[in-house]
């Protein structure tokens, strides 16, 4: 085999000797020299390890910026990458983005520049408005320990989208679908086939997707996996399709796919989706992924409980469909079996007069693990509750419904009167866990507080209307 194909900076590179547990980070700074890539949190919060892939459509490169220390190297083979060492011109004359945050005196020590410079870059290519919201949202995953982020926003509105001085080169590589390094291997298939095929074999198999929970165990724990299924080259698993009433998502797609899709059927969860990470983030991350870890903070399983989603799971023997009320069996536990992995995830779209809000309460706003994540889909008529299904997030150790929250409010007038005694209502779902984000009772009362909330602004048309008069 033609071992890990990729081109790095304008030159492609072959690499046979790598173990597929290595960080690209780490790749970058140990094994190529580059060291403007830098190592900040290691975790894919603060930025600093910020490079960018890229890709043509059609004749147009895309860019899209990742956290290095979270892709293990194998995820390269195929794609270009660029680090910042590779946007100023063969001469040495600075790229535009460079120059902008020169001339806007936009370093101050200087860490977290290559990163800001990165981002930026894709964020030059993307064609977005720069407008305060886009440029604040293009720099929120990476951190400026020196609090210089006046200059490096100013700098974002006068770079230009020029392309990067290493001059890529266009003639492709084909992706191999399997890698081996002494006893390791990845395995890279390509068609749905395949993957059920590698799965049966390898039912041990790391399943990469993003990787961007997965790669803290390569990145912090320095774990080395045996077996790794990537899912990157299945093209089945990247199409999203809406049509028939649903929004069908595939076990493949990222966060950053499938927002339009979101922002146009279920908004809520499109602003949630841009709370749970960075662009970096949601560049990687997929729905299947979030939900497959089956932590009880994942700000996406909430969503798709009181959605009602239809999880499509996958292997030789066939397929089969799974609720997501059934799919997450305890923590970190769901019912894949060890030679299934997820195809796609089907949300009905919602009916006439059915809202669907979701809120989370975490101690950042930005790019912060949940306290309490409350789902909410709600159908009033005539006053009263005619639907309600709620699924809570960071309460205990699965995430799961309110159920008898939702028996209890469901035929009953919408008021504030109605969920006077919801908070001893909820007790009977949950038996809220401690920790350092915050205490059994602070979660009890803040799931309770925000049934209310969403009375109150599902309401406010006519409490505003009375606080007029």
């Amino acid at each position: 085999m033609s071992g890990i194909r990729f081109q790095l900076n304008g030159h492609w590179r072959t690499e046979n000797a790598i173990s597929p547990s290595m960080t690209v980070l780490d790749y970058l700074r140990l094994n190529a020299r580059l060291t403007g890539t830098k190592e900040g949190c290691a975790e894919g919060d603060c930025g600093a390890c910020t490079v960018v892939l890229g890709s043509f459509d059609g004749d147009e490169p895309r860019y899209r910026a990742v956290n290095s220390c979270l892709m293990v190297v194998p995820q390269l083979d195929g794609c270009e990458l660029l680090t910042v060492e590779g946007l100023a011109g063969r001469d040495g004359t600075l790229h535009s983005v460079q120059q902008a945050l020169v001339d806007a005196d936009a370093t101050q020590c200087g860490f977290c520049t290559p990163g800001f410079a990165m981002a930026m870059f894709a964020f030059a290519h993307g064609g977005e408005a720069r407008t305060d919201e886009t440029i604040h949202e293009a720099l929120a995953g990476n951190l400026c320990r020196c609090t210089g982020y006046r200059p490096i926003v100013e700098a974002c509105r006068v770079m230009r989208a020029d392309p990067p001085g290493c001059a890529a080169a266009r003639d492709g590589a084909e992706a191999d679908t399997e890698y081996r390094y002494a006893a390791q291997i990845f395995l890279a298939p390509k068609t749905l086939d395949d993957m059920a095929e590698a799965k049966a074999r390898h039912p041990d198999a790391i399943l990469l997707s993003g990787g961007t929970d997965l790669g803290l165990r390569v990145s912090k724990e320095r774990e080395t996996f045996p077996a790794i299924i990537s899912t990157a080259s299945v093209s089945a698993l990247k199409t999203i399709s809406d049509r028939d009433g649903k929004l069908t998502i595939g076990g493949g797609v990222t966060y950053t796919q499938a927002l339009p899709y979101l922002d146009r059927h279920f908004p809520s969860f499109a602003t949630l989706v841009r709370r749970i990470g960075s662009r970096q983030i949601r560049n990687l991350g997929t729905f299947a992924g979030n939900l497959a870890n089956a932590s009880p903070i994942g700000d996406s399983i909430p969503c798709l409980i009181a959605l009602d989603a239809t999880i499509t799971l996958r292997s030789k023997r066939g397929e089969r469909q799974v609720k997501a009320d059934d799919f997450i069996l305890g923590y970190r536990k769901t019912a894949l079996e060890s030679d299934e992995f997820i195809e796609a995830i089907s949300i009905p779209q919602l009916k006439s007069g059915t809202n669907f809000t979701v809120y989370k309460l975490s101690k950042r706003f930005d790019q912060d693990i949940s306290t309490v994540i409350g789902a909410f889909r709600l159908r009033i008529e005539n006053g009263k509750v005619a639907e309600l299904r709620v699924a809570y997030g960071g309460m205990a150790a699965t995430t799961s419904r309110a159920k008898h929250v939702e028996a209890t409010v469901t035929g009953k007038a919408w008021t504030a009167d109605t969920l006077k005694d919801i908070d001893e209502v909820l007790t009977q779902d949950f038996q809220p866990m401690t920790d350092h984000r915050g205490t059994d009772a602070y979660r009890r009362r803040a799931a309770a507080n925000l049934v209310r909330r969403l009375q109150a602004e599902s309401t406010a048309g006519a409490i505003l209307q009375v606080w007029e008069l």
